[in-house]
């Protein structure tokens, strides 16, 4: 049986930069799977998707602060760094670098907290900087895609998503990075940034990981009670029904998506968007004659979860 591999871990992001150049100077592609922590099953499919393309992988694990709004608090995001350890350590062929680094916007002014990504000391200056002084202050936006959807209710999270992205890809230097279909948005405008930003990286959009039930999974589920999860199902049930509809001939937008906002609904959830977009441009569309996603965001509880499933048209 083969030993599991135990990942090396680097905290430095110079440290980081110089492992991936040494890499590439033995003429090794690297692969770069960025995560918040927490990890799951989806995360590690993820792993396994990146060795198809790649000779050494990284997973990033950082809790980027640079996403969250004030009234969302970034301190109740789930976190257990050893057991994401021996989750890693359990994939066939496993991660030979965990770049886990302490805040990605500190520029050496204070001290931060390892792992949360949460500033621990008053005076650190970071991407919630309000004044002067050497703290971050330049961000990447992908305009358009960054609007819609998540964009609305969440108006600064793609602006976080796309400027950590960002700097992970400087300092990791990657060949290929790989991106879970569930959050789709960000999907594809990771994938417009590194088009219109010419880096020279390949972004693969792996498929949803779904529990045994249907559910989406995803590491705010544990937050939810066990029967704001059995309540949740409904999201995939109807978003499955909704797609064989389309299969059988039902091509309007507006029908389709009441039918599936009156089954969660009914099933108590709050819905925050329900729409049907290109899967491309992620333009709502009013007729499905082309490739389309039909995205949802939707509250159960307190637990906000979102989820989709793309249709062939």
């Amino acid at each position: 049986m083969e030993k599991p591999k135990e990942p090396k871990i680097i905290t430095d992001k110079n440290e980081m930069r110089e492992w991936s150049r040494s890499m590439r100077a033995q003429g090794k592609t690297i692969g770069l799977i960025p995560t918040m922590g927490f990890l799951h099953q989806g995360h590690l499919s993820l792993i396994t998707e990146a060795h198809k393309h790649t000779k050494v992988s990284v997973v990033s694990i950082y809790v980027n602060p640079g996403q969250f709004s004030p009234n969302e608090d970034l301190s109740t995001y789930p976190s257990d760094f050893n057991g994401d350890i021996k989750k890693l350590m359990s994939v066939p062929g496993g991660v030979d670098v965990v770049f886990h680094p302490y805040n990605l916007y500190d520029y050496g002014v204070g001290s931060v907290g390892h792992g949360e990504g949460r500033v621990e000391k008053e005076g650190v200056v970071s991407c919630v900087e309000d004044g002067g002084g050497s703290g971050h202050e330049t961000w990447v936006t992908v305009e358009r895609l960054g609007k819609g959807l998540c964009g609305k209710s969440r108006p600064i999270f793609f602006r976080g998503v796309a400027t950590i992205v960002s700097k992970l890809f400087n300092i990791v230097e990657p060949d290929v990075a790989v991106f879970g279909k569930k959050d789709y948005q960000q999907l594809r405008i990771v994938t417009r940034m590194v088009r219109d930003l010419d880096f020279a990286i390949r972004i693969i959009g792996s498929d949803i990981t779904r529990e045994k039930d249907g559910l989406a999974m995803s590491s705010r589920n544990v937050h939810l009670s066990t029967d704001e999860r059995e309540k949740a199902l409904s999201i995939n049930r109807s978003l499955s029904k909704a797609k064989d509809a389309v299969e059988m001939g039902q091509i309007n937008s507006r029908d389709l998506i009441n039918s599936v906002i009156e089954s969660i609904q009914e099933a108590g959830g709050r819905i925050d968007y329900a729409e049907i977009v290109d899967q491309e441009s992620l333009k709502a569309v009013e007729r499905i004659t082309s490739p389309v996603v039909f995205c949802i965001a939707a509250w159960f509880g307190k637990v906000r979860l979102i989820d989709n499933i793309e249709i062939s048209g």
